[in-house]
């Protein structure tokens, strides 16, 4: 039995230029020492804590609501929702929750709650229902405990327990949201645009694409860091209306200010750079199961599903070219599809690409049949990850040296991703990561095939490779560390070899603020609004 107890743990000219695109002049007030005024390229998708499992949307719902297990500075387990936990047999588990816990409609956290929320995420219109269910299933010990049973061993069941965050089973009946937002079915439901969590900040308006605010919880259970009032949040899709809304002072933190920006915010007098690589790999994915690509030249078979096509697009890829031209340095290139090394036990064979060799791309796409090239289209979003459409439309033409014609189609996040959920896709660009580093994370979701429970719904490109998904699944479920890591390390090599999906880089993640705002730089790219504190100017 392994038992764990935690422990309780602006200037004018500039001014007019914003104003039309700030939620017409929503960012234009006072400056305020306890109000935080930040902003990305993009909204978050919903308020729905479980109808989209993308980073912005989780890590401000996150703020709102909470999980059993929560996350420090360091990404280090602490105690969340719940203090304490026992494994009292390899495929059980039993949590204590913390008392005095409330909702912010003032009602109490309870055991009740717990199991509806980890039912609830493992809903088909959910998001996270791959971790989920795999945390088993709930039941209810006494008014303070609940007991999770699994189908089988789950080595990270902790880390799953970070991800699903409890909701108020009374709200959610009341409100009709017993079940998430179908989001990719464009569903509206009051979850969408309302929430009510346990967290350290509490919704006060939601106008979607324009700007969020949120106030503190003068009942949250915790303590706070920093001395944050309020915060507003506004998506500002021009890369050159964001800098200059920095500059200006009317935002006091740029969470995804541009690489070509760098040197000048490095430079601007009143504002600080700090940076980091986040866990996060950047990938082109294909669609690997259709006999005829939906958006393609070629009519009658499918090029990718031939290994000769996708290792011929990876040979076309200049890498270290978009890591210094078009990402200024702030990139790692890198050969894995995992968020960070750690997954793959840092083992330095699976950082290694295949080499840029146009020649060799050009062979053997003809080998393949495709001596000339063939033309398709390349869906990407234009506002989720680092110079994302650049990136695309940089692809796109190391690909044309290849006789490879691709059409890039970005779109915003909200459009992008339900397009792709729904497998409307033939080429596409993915980036994955966040706190949990562990492989199995990215072996469950998105690399093994499509199938119950969450498993490979993030597998766009529908593969299908039944060496990989056996060695994955048994990884999922191997209590033994050193057989685990061979499993692991054998379901990668099989996907590095078939070259399933085309890897890029990491994201080495920028966060630009005013000089007097301390905010704790986290490797999942996570802005923790507890813990900013903001001096007066």
């Amino acid at each position: 039995m392994q038992t764990a107890v935690v422990p309780h743990a602006g200037r004018r000219a500039v001014r007019c230029l914003v104003v039309g695109l700030l939620a017409t002049c929503g960012l234009v007030t006072a400056a305020h020492s306890q109000t935080l005024r930040w902003a990305s390229q993009g909204d978050l998708q919903t308020l729905d804590p479980y109808s989209q499992n993308e980073l912005l949307t989780n890590a401000i719902n996150g703020q709102v609501y909470e999980t059993l297990v929560s996350r420090d500075r360091e990404l280090q387990l602490v105690p969340g929702l719940a203090t304490a936990w026992q494994q009292l047999s390899p495929t059980v588990w039993r949590m204590q929750l913390r008392p005095g816990v409330k909702f912010h409609d003032g009602s109490p956290l309870t055991v009740d709650d717990v199991v509806f929320s980890v039912q609830r995420a493992r809903d088909p219109a959910s998001g996270i229902r791959a971790y989920a269910t795999a945390m088993g299933e709930p039941r209810k010990v006494d008014e303070a405990t609940v007991e999770f049973t699994l189908a089988q061993v789950n080595p990270i069941f902790l880390q799953h327990a970070t991800l699903v965050q409890i909701m108020n089973k009374a709200w959610c009946e009341k409100n009709g949201a017993q079940r998430p937002q179908d989001f990719k079915g464009k569903e509206e439901k009051f979850t969408a645009l309302n929430a009510n969590g346990t967290g350290p900040f509490v919704v006060v308006s939601r106008q979607p694409d324009v700007r969020t605010v949120y106030r503190r919880n003068p009942n949250w259970w915790g303590s706070f860091d920093g001395n944050v009032q309020e915060v507003v949040y506004t998506p500002i899709k021009s890369d050159a209306t964001r800098t200059a809304a920095l500059v200006s002072g009317e935002i006091d933190l740029l969470l995804d200010p541009v690489p070509q920006d760098l040197a000048r915010l490095r430079g601007t007098a009143g504002v600080k750079v700090i940076d980091g690589v986040e866990n996060r790999a950047l990938f082109i994915g294909m669609d690997q199961a259709r006999e005829e690509l939906l958006y393609s030249s070629v009519k009658g078979r499918n090029p990718f599903r031939d290994v000769r096509v996708r290792r011929a697009l990876y040979h076309a890829v200049d890498a270290e070219t978009l890591r210094t031209r078009l990402m200024r340095g702030q990139a790692v290139v890198t050969g894995s599809v995992l968020p960070s090394p750690l997954g793959h036990y840092n083992d330095p064979a699976f950082e290694r690409r295949l080499p840029f060799d146009l020649a060799r791309a050009r062979a053997l796409l003809a080998e393949a049949g495709y001596p000339t090239g063939f033309d398709v289209t390349l869906d990407c979003p234009n506002n989720r990850y680092v110079n994302d459409e650049e990136i695309c439309i940089a692809l796109s033409a190391m690909w044309a040296q290849i006789g490879v014609k691709v059409r890039v189609n970005a779109q915003p996040r909200a459009l992008y991703f339900p397009k792709a959920e729904k497998l409307d896709v033939s080429m596409y660009m993915l980036g994955w990561g966040g706190a949990i580093t562990d492989a199995e994370t990215t072996l469950k979701p998105v690399l093994r095939a499509r199938g119950e429970g969450g498993v490979g719904y993030y597998n766009w490109g529908n593969v299908k490779n039944a060496k990989l998904d056996a060695l994955a699944a048994a990884s999922s479920q191997e209590a033994d560390p050193a057989r685990r890591e061979q499993l692991i390390k054998a379901a990668l090599r099989e996907h590095d070899e078939q070259a399933h999906h085309i890897p890029l880089h990491r994201q080495v993640i920028p966060w630009a603020m005013r000089a007097n705002v301390t905010a704790a730089h986290r490797a999942d790219n996570w802005l923790e609004w507890r813990w900013v504190q903001i001096a007066p100017r």
